[in-house]
């Protein structure tokens, strides 16, 4: 029989942190070549489907507040300005940062699953009370807490679907997961073209309903995602091998029932050492000296994505119904081939990431966005664009700009060591966003607000140069993780030679 991980007696290492180990036992294993090993199933399947869908959230969430914002400016109850548009939109990403950063401190210690289903739980009620908003501070309270479960559900899900899937699936899968943002976008598009049309209902109940729909498809993936074990990986770095093992033995019993090989002898093992924690002291050290020039990285990428994406998406119907004169009813329609882009830029565009490269790769797709944006931004600026021809032009941009921004996060969820990773997610999620996205929907709703399009011009460049800029960062220092184990690429704070 395979046991796959055993505990030795081994004096506590000399450079460890106090309070972080787990009495002094050393954990032999071979539980992370055995996951790295298995061919793609339906378990996998299972992981993408029921941890997935928290980008499904997000880009309806996103989508809502961007198709609605005509509706909540015209609604008796909130009558919104376009500054106040704004303000929702950054109270979102504010709770979004938040709850990064408490979640993901609470996922590298608690465990993965525990933490999928608080912040899921977070976000339904959130959302669900997001439509009984009565005044502008009732609504960016409920946009806050609805962030919160969002940021929390990034860190604890990255961490997860990581940690499971294959090494020479991981980039393409994760960077699919984080497109599917865009299945979210599209439900969001098409519900707001049905809730918004006053031949259908009155759009001050409309408006209301759709943001009941996050609610409804959270109870859904509630329930899937008890079928959702905890990560082995996680599992062993503190010091619970016998439960690790039999997850991960579990999961090789379904895949030979279906017929499917899978070795189980000869595999690369590693040691550990178990730990309750990792304190913030080491935390700190990691990221910032020994992986400093990872942290850059991730910092340029994240932020460059964060500005670029939420301040042109959250401002997105009001450009159309300010210079276009698209009624709000009808932004929804604008929406659909603009999801359809952001969608098949990472599915399409995915597979390159684990074959030519994530160095590569990610620099090409951030250097193509921000010039793209730039051109068509001065195209913008001159008139010489319409509503449909602008439609397309972000469709092309968005493209580019959605693989750009699903590598950031699959870049900070590899490139740092297993105890601190969803801490790791957190930071650098809340970092950017705090820098890029809490910033720009102000920004542009107060540019948008001046009726100037040299003055929206502006920003659009603003969004250009950072994505040129996270380019040549990722260009001089950015890591080829592609097709290795995540303990090749990051080895892991417990690690004992």
């Amino acid at each position: 029989m395979n046991i796959g991980a055993k505990e030795t007696k081994d004096p506590p290492a000399a450079e460890s942190s106090p309070g972080s180990q787990s009495g002094d036992s050393i954990v032999e294993t071979d539980i992370p070549a055995r996951l790295d090993r298995l061919p793609w199933g339906r378990f996998h399947t299972l992981v993408v489907v029921a941890l997935g869908i928290t980008w499904i959230f997000d880009g309806l969430e996103v989508t809502l507040a961007g198709a609605l914002a005509g509706a909540l400016k015209s609604s008796p109850v909130l009558h919104f300005s376009n500054t106040d548009v704004g303000l929702a939109s950054s109270s979102y990403l504010a709770g979004a940062v938040l709850g990064a950063v408490v979640f993901g401190w609470l996922t590298d210690r608690l465990g993965r699953k525990k933490l999928f289903f608080i912040t899921l739980s977070v976000y339904l009620a959130a959302t669900a009370a997001t439509a009984c908003s009565w005044n502008l501070w009732s609504f960016a309270l409920f946009r806050f807490l609805t962030g919160a479960g969002i940021g929390g559900e990034y860190t604890a899900i990255n961490s997860a679907i990581q940690e499971l899937i294959p090494k020479q699936y991981r980039g393409r899968t994760d960077l699919a997961i984080n497109g599917s943002f865009w299945i979210g976008a599209a439900i969001g598009a098409a519900g707001s073209i049905v809730l918004l049309d006053p031949a259908i209902i009155d759009p001050e109940v409309g408006w209301r309903m759709a943001f009941l729909i996050g609610a409804v498809l959270a109870l859904t993936v509630f329930l899937m995602r008890f079928w959702i074990p905890e990560s082995p990986r996680w599992l062993i770095t503190h010091g619970r091998a016998a439960q690790a093992n039999e997850i991960l033995a579990g999961i090789e019993r379904k895949f030979a029932r279906r017929g499917d090989a899978v070795a189980t002898h000869d595999l690369p093992r590693v040691r550990l050492r178990g730990r309750r924690f990792t304190p913030l002291r080491e935390v700190a050290h990691t990221l910032f000296y020994v992986y400093r020039q990872r942290a850059l990285v991730g910092l340029s990428l994240m932020a460059a994505q964060a500005f670029f994406y939420n301040a042109i998406f959250f401002t997105y119907a009001l450009i159309l119904t300010d210079f276009f004169g698209i009624t709000a009813g009808h932004v929804g329609w604008y929406l659909l081939p603009f999801a359809a882009g952001n969608f098949c830029g990472p599915l399409l565009l995915g597979p390159l990431f684990d074959t030519i490269g994530r160095k590569a790769m990610v620099a090409l797709t951030y250097a193509i966005s921000g010039v793209l944006l730039a051109a068509s931004g001065y195209l913008f600026m001159i008139g010489a664009t319409s509503a449909t021809t602008q439609t397309i032009a972000w469709t092309v941009i968005f493209f580019f700009a959605s693989a750009a921004a699903s590598s950031a996060y699959l870049t900070v969820s590899e490139t740092f060591p297993l105890e601190i990773r969803a801490l790791a997610i957190a930071l650098f999620f809340a970092t950017g966003t705090g820098i890029g996205g809490i910033v720009g929907p102000l920004l542009f709703g107060a540019l948008i607000e001046t009726g100037s399009r040299a003055s929206v011009f502006v920003g659009y460049l603003l969004g250009a140069s950072l994505m040129i800029a996270a380019a040549m960062v990722q260009l001089c220092f950015g890591v080829a993780a592609e097709r290795k184990a995540l303990e090749e690429v990051a080895r892991p704070l417990a690690f004992v030679e």
